[in-house]
């Protein structure tokens, strides 16, 4: 080998280690302390620990529990991962990087490191991860109190999430957001389009899962070393209950591991320099990265193009075929994976060769982002056994979103080595047309896929993708607990391409296979005033609704319970025709509202906004009726939303104003972006929604964004003069106004609004008030209105 380039990237040292929980919590290894062991392990299998100061770059793959607020752990963090196992093996690298989510993570560290080091940009670099899943666990349902927390001085490239499209408001919408949901729902439209049976679909399932159990049997590093026949995998029973149609217990990635893997990458030169033996070189031959879109975009949804490109694209680079492969290991986080890549690789049953170098993601463990960084470290090991062997892996992240493919040997590359070009690979899976979502599906559509959720071995509730049938649009949808009937006609049927029907619901959206069935489960749409509130109080006063949010307790910040309450309010407002006007303020001094509950947000609670908008107002744009805002405190995002979304505002002079989304993450998104800068003008718009600045009550009033600035003790007097002011006026003649506003807002010029026709005022000529309000005016007397409008 000594031929070979000097530049030429190198494996030199893998390491993982799996651990139980311990009996004594307050020990439980971290997170970080098992990517340091394992790094640790991989630092002498390469030479000796004494290699850490040679190290110039860390690389650390994502934790689960910094993966989504959904996943976040109880026990503290460090601030600095890759920097926290630089300290654990008294290493101090240049650069620190904390990669991006998703399972492909490991094998695009492998890649992208690869090139970096072969143009000399670095010269030894740790690639580690580790998750302490079960002990996490363990501490929480024991209530131990153990502390993580490391703050760790250092510079540090935090990668956050891919940029990569894997959840939309959709998903959020129809609570599809667990990846064993978007799975399933591939995993049932690829048996459809096999045309198999349940039956002989779930044997397949079941034998792919068996094959890779007889591998973790053999592995020390498996949590569970049990080997199972596909009956045993498949069949429902109290131990392996069904979670998810089609899927088993044994079915699904155990996440609930202590697990950390590691891997040591220099280049020939520099190995060579530090005396580290050929023996232990491992080279690249070649590499893909991919990504697809999501999943309703799809041109299939039972198969990736992203997935079939990266296989194919890899080998291609590498000059090999499947063939020319002795060990594989494909991403098991689901049979699909597996037997998708069978498919791909044109693997025929009765082959010999294992499809997992540690035995799969249900039997080895699923340890978060990191699975692959174990499966590169295993088949390493295998390939120094068989020198002049050819493995691949395969790392997925999302559901089948993103794809890493690396080819790797004892043997050594020919010629120069050479980054991999994906460019073309990812043309080709881009070819075929993303299909359209509807987010608002109306009517007969096709049903393209499904799956049921159980509890306990019932079924429980449904989720489909159906299309179109009128738009050739796809979508979400699903039942309510109670429509035992739907989901039991799925249970029973292979029912995929049959006809239903579908109604949207900002809570999810409905479906059934009769027209008729959906009207038994449609909300019931609130119009009636109740004699209490959870989270508001009502008074009426004459003409007058006076209504008060009231949740002090999280500064009147607005969740959807509370959402649904205020819609059903304002429903109940329109239709009582004893009602002109409305008042809306929050409870106490300090705040109007919050704008959205995120504590209850990022609780995992199911997260809409009724089809009225935030507070039932901010999307209620045919409203007749004026709203006064009464502003109290601060007003704050949504709170802001829904004060703009009213008439009038009137505000306690040590009220402040703000849409600070953009601090959060977040954007305006319940009418702000649209509405502040018709109300004040875009540059000073601009200025507090790009800052998310809050400005003052004085500030606000010179803006035109309030109507008055009063005294804390005068506020609700100044609201209530208005509104007796309103309702002065003809009800008819304020139902006109705003009727003709609203249908004429959206237009940018003044004189298309001015000249669009209208019937509006015919509605007026012919009503009471008109002939009123002229008899009054010429009798010198206050006129007599009718209070019912047309």
């Amino acid at each position: 080998m000594s031929t070979i380039k000097e530049n030429t990237p190198i494996i030199i040292g893998v390491g993982q280690i799996t651990e139980a929980v311990p009996d004594d919590l307050t020990t439980a290894s971290s997170h970080v302390d098992l990517a340091g062991k394992a790094a640790l392990i991989a630092l002498a299998n390469a030479k000796g620990v004494a290699l850490a100061k040679e190290i110039d770059v860390i690389a650390g793959v994502k934790t689960f529990s910094d993966s989504s607020p959904q996943h976040q752990a109880k026990t503290g963090r460090t601030n600095n991962f890759p920097r926290s196992i630089a300290k654990r093996i008294n290493a101090n690298p240049k650069r620190a990087i904390y990669d991006s989510v998703g399972g492909d993570s490991p094998q695009k560290l492998v890649s992208e490191f690869a090139e970096r080091l072969a143009a000399g940009d670095c010269k030894m670099v740790l690639l580690a991860g580790g998750e302490a899943i079960a002990n996490a666990k363990a501490v929480k349902k024991q209530k131990v109190k153990v502390n993580w927390t490391e703050n760790i001085d250092g510079s540090l490239e935090d990668r956050g999430r891919s940029g990569l499209r894997l959840i939309t408001r959709s998903e959020i919408a129809n609570q599809v957001v667990l990846p064993m949901q978007f799975y399933a729902l591939m995993e049932n439209a690829r048996q459809a389009s096999l045309q198999q049976t349940k039956e002989a679909y779930a044997k397949e399932m079941g034998q792919a899962f068996s094959d890779l159990s007889k591998v973790a049997a053999k592995n020390p590093y498996a949590v569970d070393q049990t080997e199972y026949d596909v009956q045993t995998i498949i069949t429902p029973t109290p131990k392996n209950s069904l979670i998810i149609a089609p899927y088993t217990k044994k079915l699904i990635a155990k996440d609930r591991v202590n697990q950390g893997a590691a891997v040591l990458m220099t280049t020939v030169g520099h190995a060579k320099a530090l005396g580290i033996e050929e023996d232990k070189w491992v080279f690249l031959h070649g590499y893909t990265n991919t990504k697809d879109p999501i999943l309703l975009e799809r041109p299939s949804l039972g198969k990736s193009e992203g997935m079939e490109q990266a296989l194919l694209g890899a080998l291609s680079n590498a000059g090999k075929t499947a063939d020319d492969i002795q060990y594989f290991d494909i991403y098991s986080c689901f049979p699909i994976v597996v037997n998708e890549s069978k498919r791909i690789l044109n693997i025929k049953a009765g082959d010999k060769r294992p499809l997992t170098q540690t035995g799969g993601l249900a039997f080895f463990g699923g340890p978060g982002n990191n699975y692959s960084m174990h499966a590169i470290a295993s088949l390493v090991e295998n390939l120094r056994k068989d020198k002049g062997s050819f493995g691949l892996v395969y790392a997925n992240g999302g559901w089948m979103s993103k794809h890493s493919v690396g080819i790797y040997s004892t043997q050594a590359t020919d010629g120069d080595w050479t980054p991999s070009d994906s460019t073309p690979f990812q043309a080709k899976a881009d070819e075929k047309p993303a299909i359209k979502m509807s987010r608002q599906p109306e009517g007969e559509a096709v049903l393209e896929t499904y799956t049921i959720h159980y509890f306990k071995g019932f079924p429980v509730k449904a989720i489909i993708v159906g299309r179109l049938k009128d738009s050739g649009e796809r979508f979400y949808a699903g039942t309510q607990m109670a429509e035992t009937e739907t989901v039991q006609a799925l249970v029973k049927e292979d029912l995929i391409g049959s006809t239903i029907f579908v109604e949207a619901d900002p809570r999810g959206n409905r479906f059934a296979f009769k027209q008729e069935d959906l009207a038994k489960f449609r909300p019931k749409v609130i119009d009636t005033f109740k004699e209490k509130y959870n989270f508001c109080t009502v008074e009426k006063d004459d003409w007058v609704l006076k209504v008060t949010i009231n949740r002090p307790e999280v500064r009147n910040a607005l969740h959807p319970p509370a959402n649904e309450e205020l819609s059903g309010i304002f429903n109940a407002f329109e239709k009582d025709e004893n009602l002109r006007i409305a008042i809306l303020t929050g409870a106490g001094t300090d705040s109007f509202s919050a704008g959205n509950d995120l504590k209850y947000m990022a609780s995992g609670n199911p997260i809409y906004i009724p089809e009225m908008g935030f507070a039932g107002l901010t999307s209620r744009t045919k409203r007749l009726k004026p709203i006064i805002a009464a502003v109290n405190g601060l007003a704050l995002g949504g709170g802001l939303e829904i004060a703009m979304a009213c008439d009038i505002v009137v505000a306690a002079d040590h009220a402040k104003f703000g849409l600070p989304e953009v601090k959060i993450g977040l954007f305006a998104g319940a009418g702000g972006v649209q509405r502040l800068p018709r109300q004040i003008g875009k540059k000073a718009a601009m200025e507090m929604m790009l800052t998310g600045q809050a400005i003052d009550c004085d500030k606000a009033l010179a803006l035109g964004l309030i109507n008055y600035a009063v005294p804390a003790n005068q506020l609700m007097e100044k609201a209530e003069e208005l509104a007796y002011l309103i309702t002065q006026a003809s009800p008819m003649a304020i139902q006109s106004t705003l009727k003709l506003h609203n249908e004429t807002t959206h237009f940018a010029s003044e004189d298309d609004a001015v000249t669009e026709p209208h019937d509006i005022f015919d509605d007026l000529l012919n009503s009471n008030d008109f002939w009123e309000g002229s008899r009054a005016f010429a009798e010198k007397r206050k006129p007599k209105w009718t209070i019912k409008t047309v």
